[in-house]
């Protein structure tokens, strides 16, 4: 029987600012979608990027890297998020969730995503 996952460990907002644009993610394990006895576990993550600068940007593309017990488990790269590529005017900002599914109660992600500015 595997390990009961610590839910409490899970709650947490993450913000990094670069740049003047601000990313915030806050992460949750999702015990109902999530198989323990089989090794699965459903994590959804929500992500708010917020435009502190004095021009216009548009997210072009992301790249995010989830790691699961200690190892690389995806290498996720692509044009936008969720199928868009935002604009974001100065102090807009945009949000969007996901989810991801790895083998292992301890997991990372970690990434980057780029922009254009009008200059």
């Amino acid at each position: 029987m595997k390990d009961a996952v610590d839910q409490s460990s899970f709650h947490g907002t993450y913000t990094r600012v670069t740049h003047d644009v601000r990313v915030t993610v806050t992460p949750q394990f999702i015990e109902e979608r999530s198989d323990i006895e089989s090794g699965v576990y459903v994590f959804t993550y929500e992500v708010t990027i917020e435009n502190h600068g004095s021009q216009k940007i548009q997210l072009l593309n992301r790249h995010w890297v989830v790691m699961s017990g200690g190892m690389q488990y995806a290498d996720v790269k692509g044009d936008g998020v969720v199928g868009e590529q935002p604009v974001l005017d100065s102090g807009d900002g945009f949000t969007y969730a996901s989810f991801t599914v790895v083998d292992d109660a301890v997991g990372s992600m970690f990434g980057t995503y780029t922009f254009r500015s009008e200059n």
